[in-house]
């Protein structure tokens, strides 16, 4: 029995379209909508670093930056261990637990958070000011502790594409060691190399990051969830710097 669909009653609304998602972009354009959001929202054009790649920090202002970075550099790690737990897959993760090593050190090998001590003390910032955040800023917290939270609660991939800000890594540091160089001849050049260290390791990480991203979002949804965690990083960096800018509670 062969049946025929009903004509729609007069004056009935017709059934919307099934709605269809934009085609995904191709490997080239979704690197370039991540590039993007770099060239727009990444911290080196935070007001706070160009006066202090432009030379014009005091030492008090440069001090509150590193005792309040310290804070960010020792939660990297912490994050990265999150990204771990959340992740399934052992050859990702064999590859991702280097920056772990990179930042807390392996044996009697110190990492990056042993390198921003020392960078501490050749600003005349204090072990101890350091390791207990006397000077941490409210907003610093807050930005870094969100940050790790993201980590924690978002998928593996999400916090991934996150940590993209590192391909602009290597711009920003070759910027900042040439102006602590050139224009604060009171730190302790011995005490830079944090920023050398970071000149090869952020290019091999941001490669591997971006691979793991083009590979795993595939639709275009997906993509532009990996632009809005990158913007949400951006965010991060920026509330950091708007926070020291501000500088210490009254």
């Amino acid at each position: 029995m062969t049946v025929t669909p009903s004509p729609a009653a007069p004056g009935a609304r017709p059934m919307p379209p099934a709605f269809s998602a934009p085609p995904p972009w191709s490997t080239d354009e979704f690197t370039r909508w991540l590039r993007g959001v770099l060239e727009r929202r990444y911290h080196h054009l935070h007001p706070f670093n160009q006066r202090m790649h432009r030379g014009e920090l005091s030492r008090e202002e440069l001090q509150l930056w590193v005792a309040n970075r310290f804070y960010y550099q020792v939660n990297i790690p912490i994050k990265d261990a999150l990204i771990l737990a959340n992740c399934p897959e052992p050859a990702v993760r064999r590859r991702w637990i280097q920056r772990i090593i990179d930042h807390d050190g392996r044996g009697d090998e110190p990492g990056g958070i042993e390198a921003w001590l020392r960078l501490g003390e050749a600003m005349h910032v204090s072990r101890e000011d350091l390791l207990t955040h006397r000077r941490l800023l409210p907003g610093v917290r807050f930005a870094v502790d969100a940050y790790v939270e993201f980590c924690r609660s978002r998928p593996w991939p999400e916090a991934v594409a996150a940590s993209l800000t590192e391909l602009f890594a290597p711009l920003i540091v070759q910027e900042r060691l040439a102006a602590i160089l050139g224009h604060y001849p009171w730190v302790n050049p011995e005490g830079l190399q944090y920023f050398r260290n970071r000149l090869a390791q952020a290019p091999r990480d941001a490669e591997h990051a971006l691979a793991l991203v083009t590979e795993r979002f595939r639709t275009r949804p997906e993509q532009e969830r990996a632009v809005a965690a990158l913007e949400f990083k951006c965010d991060v960096l920026w509330c950091l710097l708007d926070a020291v800018e501000r500088g210490p509670l009254p």
